[in-house]
Protein backbone atom coordinates (compact mmCIF):
# COMPACT_ATOMS: atom_id res chain seq x y z
CA UNK A 1 0.00 0.00 0.00
CA UNK A 2 1.13 3.42 -0.90
CA UNK A 3 1.88 6.59 1.62
CA UNK A 4 1.73 9.91 0.14
CA UNK A 5 4.23 11.03 2.24
CA UNK A 6 6.79 8.80 0.68
CA UNK A 7 5.45 8.79 -2.68
CA UNK A 8 4.66 12.89 -3.20
CA UNK A 9 6.48 14.32 -0.16
CA UNK A 10 5.51 17.87 -1.39
CA UNK A 11 1.96 17.50 -2.31
CA UNK A 12 -0.60 19.40 0.50
CA UNK A 13 -1.72 15.85 1.64
CA UNK A 14 1.61 15.03 2.60
CA UNK A 15 2.22 18.81 4.16
CA UNK A 16 -1.09 18.65 5.83
CA UNK A 17 0.76 15.69 7.39
CA UNK A 18 4.19 17.34 8.25
CA UNK A 19 1.98 20.20 10.10
CA UNK A 20 -0.25 17.85 12.48
CA UNK A 21 3.74 16.47 13.37
CA UNK A 22 4.45 20.08 14.36
CA UNK A 23 0.74 20.78 16.09
CA UNK A 24 1.40 17.10 18.59
CA UNK A 25 4.71 18.14 19.20
CA UNK A 26 3.77 21.58 20.43
CA UNK A 27 0.54 19.77 22.54
CA UNK A 28 3.24 17.54 24.16
CA UNK A 29 5.00 20.70 25.49
CA UNK A 30 2.73 21.55 28.70
CA UNK A 31 2.08 17.60 29.11
CA UNK A 32 3.35 14.57 28.08
CA UNK A 33 2.33 13.11 24.22
CA UNK A 34 4.59 10.18 23.61
CA UNK A 35 1.96 7.97 23.03
CA UNK A 36 -0.72 8.38 20.76
CA UNK A 37 -3.92 6.35 20.28
CA UNK A 38 -5.35 6.76 16.36
CA UNK A 39 -8.66 5.49 15.61
CA UNK A 40 -11.92 6.78 14.04
CA UNK A 41 -15.93 6.61 14.60
CA UNK A 42 -16.91 4.09 11.60
CA UNK A 43 -15.86 1.37 9.69
CA UNK A 44 -15.67 3.31 6.39
CA UNK A 45 -12.62 5.36 7.75
CA UNK A 46 -8.69 4.76 6.90
CA UNK A 47 -7.53 5.67 9.96
CA UNK A 48 -4.72 2.47 9.62
CA UNK A 49 -3.00 4.84 6.22
CA UNK A 50 -3.48 7.89 8.02
CA UNK A 51 -1.33 6.86 11.41
CA UNK A 52 1.30 5.30 8.96
CA UNK A 53 1.27 8.67 7.20
CA UNK A 54 1.85 10.75 10.71
CA UNK A 55 4.72 7.77 11.76
CA UNK A 56 6.48 8.32 8.33
CA UNK A 57 6.76 12.50 8.40
CA UNK A 58 7.79 12.16 11.89
CA UNK A 59 10.58 9.34 11.56
CA UNK A 60 11.57 11.65 8.62
CA UNK A 61 11.97 14.68 11.17
CA UNK A 62 14.21 12.69 13.02
CA UNK A 63 11.86 11.30 15.85
CA UNK A 64 12.48 7.56 16.94
CA UNK A 65 8.48 6.26 16.16
CA UNK A 66 7.38 2.94 16.85
CA UNK A 67 3.57 2.05 15.37
CA UNK A 68 1.48 -0.50 17.61
CA UNK A 69 -0.80 -2.50 15.32
CA UNK A 70 -3.34 -3.17 18.15
CA UNK A 71 -6.43 -3.55 15.87
CA UNK A 72 -6.99 -7.21 16.62
CA UNK A 73 -10.02 -7.38 14.17
CA UNK A 74 -8.68 -6.18 11.36
CA UNK A 75 -5.12 -5.21 11.09
CA UNK A 76 -3.16 -3.03 8.03
CA UNK A 77 0.11 -2.19 9.65
CA UNK A 78 2.05 -5.17 8.16
CA UNK A 79 0.69 -4.69 4.84
CA UNK A 80 0.80 -0.66 4.67
CA UNK A 81 4.86 -1.15 5.39
CA UNK A 82 5.32 -4.90 3.59
CA UNK A 83 6.22 -6.19 6.83
CA UNK A 84 5.95 -10.51 8.11
CA UNK A 85 3.06 -11.05 10.45
CA UNK A 86 4.18 -14.23 11.89
CA UNK A 87 4.78 -12.88 15.67
CA UNK A 88 3.56 -9.29 17.25
CA UNK A 89 1.55 -7.50 19.82
CA UNK A 90 -0.69 -10.98 20.88
CA UNK A 91 2.26 -13.03 21.45
CA UNK A 92 3.82 -10.27 23.56
CA UNK A 93 0.61 -9.78 25.06
CA UNK A 94 0.22 -13.61 25.90
CA UNK A 95 3.39 -14.88 26.32
CA UNK A 96 5.72 -11.52 27.54
CA UNK A 97 9.61 -11.47 26.33
CA UNK A 98 10.92 -8.75 23.50
CA UNK A 99 8.66 -7.08 21.23
CA UNK A 100 8.84 -8.28 17.90
CA UNK A 101 9.60 -5.12 16.73
CA UNK A 102 10.29 -4.49 12.91
CA UNK A 103 12.48 -1.90 10.81
CA UNK A 104 10.29 -0.25 7.74
CA UNK A 105 11.78 1.31 5.25
CA UNK A 106 11.69 4.07 6.69
CA UNK A 107 14.72 4.61 9.18
CA UNK A 108 13.74 5.32 12.77
CA UNK A 109 9.99 3.90 11.99
CA UNK A 110 9.75 0.45 13.55
CA UNK A 111 6.80 -1.35 13.47
CA UNK A 112 4.80 -4.00 16.64
CA UNK A 113 2.06 -5.43 13.80
CA UNK A 114 -1.06 -7.39 14.91
CA UNK A 115 0.62 -10.92 15.47
CA UNK A 116 -2.30 -13.58 15.12
CA UNK A 117 -5.50 -12.64 15.57
CA UNK A 118 -6.67 -13.72 19.08
CA UNK A 119 -10.40 -15.06 19.58
CA UNK A 120 -11.47 -12.43 21.97
CA UNK A 121 -9.13 -8.85 21.93
CA UNK A 122 -11.62 -7.80 24.55
CA UNK A 123 -10.11 -9.93 26.24
CA UNK A 124 -6.33 -9.81 25.48
CA UNK A 125 -6.67 -5.76 26.05
CA UNK A 126 -8.25 -5.76 28.80
CA UNK A 127 -4.76 -7.30 30.99
CA UNK A 128 -2.41 -5.02 31.90
CA UNK A 129 0.35 -6.16 30.17
CA UNK A 130 -0.89 -3.62 27.61
CA UNK A 131 0.26 -0.50 29.61
CA UNK A 132 3.33 -2.16 30.83
CA UNK A 133 4.42 -2.82 26.64
CA UNK A 134 3.12 0.81 26.24
CA UNK A 135 5.69 1.84 28.98
CA UNK A 136 8.69 -0.35 27.53
CA UNK A 137 7.83 0.77 23.97
CA UNK A 138 8.30 4.77 25.35
CA UNK A 139 11.32 4.11 27.15
CA UNK A 140 12.60 3.39 23.49
CA UNK A 141 10.97 5.47 21.20
CA UNK A 142 10.01 9.28 21.14
CA UNK A 143 6.62 8.24 19.78
CA UNK A 144 4.80 5.47 20.13
CA UNK A 145 1.66 5.46 17.93
CA UNK A 146 -1.12 2.90 18.26
CA UNK A 147 -3.47 1.79 15.62
CA UNK A 148 -6.98 0.65 16.99
CA UNK A 149 -9.98 -0.44 15.77
CA UNK A 150 -13.58 1.94 15.23
CA UNK A 151 -14.81 3.42 18.22
CA UNK A 152 -18.17 3.12 17.51
CA UNK A 153 -17.81 -1.01 16.11
CA UNK A 154 -16.26 -2.29 18.61
CA UNK A 155 -15.07 -1.83 22.47
CA UNK A 156 -11.22 -2.15 22.17
CA UNK A 157 -10.69 1.54 21.08
CA UNK A 158 -12.21 2.52 24.35
CA UNK A 159 -9.55 -0.08 26.35
CA UNK A 160 -6.73 1.33 24.15
CA UNK A 161 -7.52 4.95 25.08
CA UNK A 162 -7.27 4.32 28.34
CA UNK A 163 -3.72 3.54 28.22
CA UNK A 164 -1.79 6.44 26.27
CA UNK A 165 -0.95 9.79 26.57
CA UNK A 166 -3.65 10.93 23.99
CA UNK A 167 -6.59 10.09 21.11
CA UNK A 168 -6.26 11.40 17.28
CA UNK A 169 -9.92 10.82 16.18
CA UNK A 170 -9.41 10.46 12.18
CA UNK A 171 -12.52 12.03 10.59
CA UNK A 172 -13.53 10.99 6.53
CA UNK A 173 -14.64 13.89 4.73
CA UNK A 174 -18.50 13.34 3.33
CA UNK A 175 -18.49 9.78 4.96
CA UNK A 176 -18.13 10.35 8.48
CA UNK A 177 -21.46 11.58 9.64
CA UNK A 178 -21.75 14.30 12.19
CA UNK A 179 -23.75 12.05 14.56
CA UNK A 180 -20.86 9.06 14.48
CA UNK A 181 -18.21 11.80 15.04
CA UNK A 182 -20.29 13.19 17.98
CA UNK A 183 -20.98 9.54 19.32
CA UNK A 184 -17.18 8.85 19.52
CA UNK A 185 -16.20 11.44 20.89
CA UNK A 186 -18.65 10.59 23.91
CA UNK A 187 -17.44 7.41 24.39
CA UNK A 188 -14.06 8.30 24.48
CA UNK A 189 -14.66 11.50 26.98
CA UNK A 190 -16.47 8.70 29.02
CA UNK A 191 -13.39 6.59 29.30
CA UNK A 192 -11.30 10.21 30.67
CA UNK A 193 -9.67 9.69 27.46
CA UNK A 194 -7.31 12.82 26.44
CA UNK A 195 -8.61 13.47 22.69
CA UNK A 196 -5.73 16.11 21.49
CA UNK A 197 -7.55 16.60 17.96
CA UNK A 198 -8.96 15.70 14.99
CA UNK A 199 -7.59 14.40 11.88
CA UNK A 200 -10.30 14.96 8.34
CA UNK A 201 -8.89 13.02 5.29
CA UNK A 202 -10.48 12.98 1.89
CA UNK A 203 -11.31 16.58 2.00
CA UNK A 204 -11.37 18.54 -1.35
CA UNK A 205 -8.31 20.96 -1.46
CA UNK A 206 -9.21 24.56 -1.51
CA UNK A 207 -8.55 26.35 -4.50
CA UNK A 208 -8.17 29.41 -2.94
CA UNK A 209 -5.34 28.62 -1.25
CA UNK A 210 -4.34 26.08 -3.51
CA UNK A 211 -0.51 25.94 -5.05
CA UNK A 212 2.96 24.93 -3.65
CA UNK A 213 4.84 27.50 -1.81
CA UNK A 214 8.38 26.98 -3.60
CA UNK A 215 7.28 24.80 -5.99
Amino acid sequence: MSLITLTDPRSPAAEAYQSLRTNIEFSGLERSLRSLLVTCADPETDKSRALANLAVVMAQAGDRVIVVDGDLRRPQQHEIFSLGNSRGLTDWLKDGGAPSLQESATPGLRVLTSGPLPPNPVALLSSNRLGELLAELGNDADYVLCDAPPVLAVTDAALWAGKVDGVLLVINAGRTKRDQAKRARDVLEKVRARIVGALLINAEEDAAVGGRYGA
